[in-house]
């Protein structure tokens, strides 16, 4: 009876085996991924775009200004202005200038920024007289003595000095009375005469020290009176700007020297043509007469 028990044992167990391997086994369903949320960033929008200025825009005036940042090039009515390593500049409108300029920045992204700037006329004072305008002409002799003394001035005016100076607040370079204004003009008989190149400081004689208005060069130091602005200094005041010593009794200086603000430069006379003891001190932008008076402020 138990060899039947085992025999029918052994026929059965395949099949329960291969019943339970055919018995399907539920799959577990993969995990559902996890999104990826990628982060947003956010671009932020170029630096604005604008010029900041200090000064005047008036005929004979200067201005310092700020360039936008990233400024590279930057012009004024076409013509390349220089700009410091912080993007500031100095721009100069001549006593005659047109009433209006435009300045344009470049920037390093390829932008450009136009600014239309609105130059007021200036106030000069105008004498008119009822009478015919000398008609000299200036003899030849003459016309040799000058030819190589405005050659010089030229020169001396194309120098670019590595100079601060047009940064600073300027000094009055000798304090006195003064006797000529920028821009005064005669008109006569309805014909302008040549008007005044700079400002006439009249300290009360001779012999007066006159210092640097500003840092800079020494561009021009005559070493014998010129027929005009006899003995004649001019210093480089960086950018273009320079001032010029005009008349001087004595010159205490050499071209190539670096002078400081206040350093001495000579002393007040009347050499070339001059009808008294006076400085004249003028200043150029490049081309342009610009008026010293409103950059040292009140005379002391």
């Amino acid at each position: 009876m138990n060899d039947v028990r085992r025999r029918m044992a052994a026929l059965l167990t395949p099949f329960i085996v291969a019943g339970c391997a055919a018995i399907p086994q539920p799959v577990p369903e993969p995990p559902s991924p996890v999104p990826v949320v990628e982060a947003v960033r956010d671009t932020p929008p170029p630096p604005p775009v604008a010029f900041s200025f200090e000064g005047g825009f008036v005929q004979g005036g200067l201005v310092v200004g700020t360039a936008p940042a990233g400024t590279v090039r930057l012009a004024l009515d076409g013509r390349s202005v220089g700009l410091s390593s912080d993007g500031r500049f100095v721009i100069g409108f001549d006593r005659d200038a047109a009433p209006g300029a435009t300045l344009v920045a470049t920037l390093a992204d390829g932008r450009t920024h136009s600014q239309r700037l609105a130059v007021a006329p200036g106030a000069w004072a105008i004498e008119r007289v009822d009478i015919a305008r000398s008609a000299g002409t200036p003899s030849e002799a003459f016309r040799k003595l000058r030819a190589p003394e405005l050659a010089r001035i030229a020169a001396a005016r194309r120098v670019d000095a590595a100079s601060d100076g047009w940064r600073q607040r300027f000094l009055w370079p000798v304090r006195g009375r003064i006797s000529g204004v920028f821009g005064s003009q005669r008109i006569y008989r309805g014909e302008p005469g040549a008007y005044h190149s700079g400002v006439d400081i009249a300290p009360g004689g001779s012999g007066a020290l006159i210092v640097a208005p500003a840092d800079g060069v020494v561009v021009l130091a005559t070493e014998k009176p010129f027929t005009l602005e006899g003995n004649l200094v001019i210093i480089d005041h960086g950018m273009g700007l320079n001032s010029a010593f005009l008349h001087l009794a004595r010159i205490d200086v050499k071209e190539g020297l670096a002078v400081r603000r206040g350093d001495p430069i000579g002393t007040v006379g009347m050499s070339g043509r001059a009808t008294g003891p006076h400085l004249h001190w003028s200043m150029k932008w490049r081309d342009a007469r610009i008026d010293p008076r409103p950059l040292a402020g009140p005379m002391p």
